[in-house]
């Protein structure tokens, strides 16, 4: 089976779809935006029909702009988005928790004890980031009635009635026994969760079933997490590289074969993907706020928008003496701190807007050098360079101040939305018999490459100063 196919990546503040023909690449785009509710205590919602609105949107858009049919359809996702639905009848019966929520910090806090447990069973830490804990918390506090899944599995249900949900997205929830990419009865019941009619855990590239949302029938052929579709776009399928997506947050991701890792360092180790039952797994290190920390500077007046920061941070050679920890929504790894606040030090009179900016830029990228640190203390040998994409990459500032605090080079993909891309990729996979993961991917090559301007001392000495930061913010709020 040959011909375009759809992918739609149903992201935080937005979904984005392409229609993608293996000859002659993007031939049709759209995009809805979808707006999460940020709530005081740390609580941030969306409304499932949203969600799903969204989707049937970008979707259209893309096929009215390709005008052609396509043979097969993939979506991604957002990973730990979670909501309580009618299997019966495909209605919502809570609003979507959204991967940033931390309303279910207390669910955690009385699973403290089992933390070690679940980690070496799921290769998760335990932290509301994941699905598992706002799955229990909406039991306990909205609604005893129907399922409770992740938003992929609501979405897929309402454009096919399967019930199903990929390897890696399943991984995201800390009930999924990480060895043998199967439900854990362990964890499950450690979440009071044994109860549930879980969705059945498929390949990442595989028939589910057909959707006529969009018109014509088309079959559902890719399913995916949004951040491991990304590493799969940036073709790091094997050992030794890693990437990063700028987004909402910004995602690390690195390869580790077909055994699962699981190191000291603070990291995640999830499934990347299955496929044809074969199992290949990855690290995984967050940083919870990066393009919505541009938005916080943005919405107090500091920046017009992300395409300030170059020409602002631009106006200043350095930060001059401020230090920016962005910790707008915790710390998640390596320190998994989600009750942590942000902090911005060393403000003078003389502080200008250039000074925040810079500030910013050196915050976001020595969080993730240390996600890098911490991927190559795992793996055992450094990475050998870092793969970027996502929205901020656009910024020179942002990218060659990564390259000088991480001493390695950074490429740029040439990928404008690699996560919609690697949908993409797995919806062809899944379609087409016998077609191989290299013949499935886009073709490669950085948009551009930043190599260290500056000396290991000097990045050492800039990384020094961040670290007291976050030391002097650890010191300051015990658990």
């Amino acid at each position: 089976m040959t011909g375009p196919v759809l992918a739609v990546d149903q992201g935080t503040s937005g979904t984005k779809a392409l229609v993608i023909c293996p000859e002659r690449g993007v031939i049709g785009t759209g995009f809805a935006a979808v707006r999460p509710r940020h709530l005081p205590g740390g609580l941030v919602e969306a409304d499932p029909a949203e969600l799903y609105d969204s989707v049937v949107e970008a979707g259209t858009l893309a096929l009215a702009a390709a005008r052609e049919p396509v043979v097969a359809l993939g979506l991604g996702n957002q990973g730990e988005t979670v909501l309580a639905w009618d299997p019966a009848t495909g209605r919502p019966l809570t609003d979507a928790l959204v991967w940033q929520d931390r309303r279910a910090e207390s669910v955690c806090a009385e699973l403290a004890e089992h933390a070690d447990e679940l980690r070496h069973l799921t290769g998760l830490p335990l932290d509301p980031y994941f699905a598992a804990p706002k799955m229990a918390w909406i039991r306990r506090h909205r609604t005893a009635d129907g399922v409770v899944t992740t938003s992929d599995a609501w979405l897929v249900h309402r454009l096919t009635g399967a019930y199903v949900t990929d390897a890696a997205t399943a991984g995201r929830t800390q009930l999924l026994d990480l060895d043998r990419a199967e439900w854990s009865p362990r964890a499950l019941g450690l979440y009071d969760l044994s109860g549930e009619r879980l969705p059945e855990v498929v390949d990442n590239a595989a028939p589910v079933g057909t959707t006529t949302a969009f018109g014509a029938e088309i079959p559902l052929t890719g399913l995916v997490v949004d951040q491991q579709a990304a590493l799969l776009a940036q073709r790091i399928t094997a050992p030794g590289g890693a990437k990063c997506t700028y987004g909402t947050g910004a995602f690390l991701l690195a390869h580790t074969g077909d055994t699962p890792r699981r190191g000291t360092s603070g990291l995640v180790s999830c499934v990347a993907w299955r496929l044809a039952g074969r199992t290949a797994y990855c690290l995984d290190g967050q940083v919870y706020t990066a393009a919505s920390a541009v938005r916080w500077l943005t919405d107090l007046g500091v920046i017009e928008g992300a395409a300030d920061l170059d020409t602002v941070g631009g106006t200043v050679p350095d930060s001059g003496g401020v230090t920016f920890v962005p910790a707008l929504a915790g710390l998640a790894a390596p320190w998994w701190r989600g009750d942590l606040r942000g902090s911005l030090t060393g403000l003078g009179l003389d502080t200008t807007a250039g000074h925040l900016v810079r500030a910013l830029c050196d915050g976001l990228a020595a969080q993730v050098v240390e996600l890098a640190d911490a991927a190559a203390t795992d793996l055992g040998s450094p990475l050998d360079v870092l793969r970027v994409d996502g929205g901020l990459t656009r910024s020179a500032l942002l990218m060659q101040t990564q390259a000088d605090l991480l001493q390695r080079p950074v490429e740029v993909s040439a990928l404008p939305d690699a996560t919609a891309l690697g949908v993409g990729a797995l919806t062809r996979l899944g379609a087409e018999t016998g077609l191989s993961v290299a013949d499935a991917l886009p073709d490669w090559k950085p948009a551009a490459v930043y190599e260290p301007r500056i000396s290991a001392d000097e990045a050492a000495e800039r990384l020094g100063v961040f670290r007291a930061a976050v030391t002097a913010l650890l010191d300051g709020m015990p658990r």
